[in-house]
């Protein structure tokens, strides 16, 4: 499916040079003389490298067709193989940490997961937005702290090192945006 040169997003993947690259960084740029372009940096699906490319409005480029298979996590082997199995079929499939990204650290067994295959080769997994994980150490309020909104520093039970309000002790459930690391809110459960 062709798209405008104005119209990629972070996350999409794009047929450029006859290779598979995702679009990691965009950034709409007009200078004051010429015309406007899309300044997009791409990574390589297969080795990793980057490229950065300069789209115009007027030029078109391949969006490759995904497929998109429900998974779930049912193990990991260490910290560097996954297996998950299809939710609908029951066939089992092993991913590596590489294909999964950083995000990897936030899934637990059970989760549910996307697997997007190009052509039959499996080019990346999708993981939830959000998780939910509990505090094992928090830093206690410093007075005078809870005045200003700021933050402190705590480490979730998965090892993860994020900043929660001065509210959260240890112990306390929270939701975490796997994207970035970051407290959104306390579990309401």
């Amino acid at each position: 499916m062709k798209i405008d040169g104005n119209a990629i997003r972070p996350g999409m993947v794009l047929e450029h040079k006859r290779r598979l690259w995702t679009a990691t960084k965009t950034q709409h740029v007009k200078p004051g003389k010429g015309g406007a372009y899309m300044q997009v940096e791409l990574k390589d699906i297969r080795d990793g490298t980057k490229l950065n490319e300069r789209f115009r409005s007027d030029e078109s480029v391949e969006r490759a067709r995904l497929d998109e298979d429900p998974y779930q996590l049912l193990y990991k082997d260490g910290d560097s193989s996954y297996t998950l199995m299809h939710a609908e079929t029951f066939d089992q499939i092993q991913v590596t940490r590489e294909q999964i990204g950083e995000g990897a650290v936030f899934l637990k067994e059970g989760d549910a997961v996307k697997v997007s295959s190009y052509e039959g080769e499996i080019v990346g997994v999708i993981i939830p937005d959000t998780a939910i994980f509990a505090v094992k150490n928090a830093d206690p309020v410093t007075k005078g702290q809870t005045a200003t909104s700021s933050y402190k520093p705590a480490i979730l039970e998965n090892g993860v090192r994020i900043m929660v309000p001065p509210h959260i002790e240890d112990g306390t459930r929270i939701v975490v945006n796997t994207a970035d690391a970051t407290y959104v809110e306390r579990a309401k459960d």
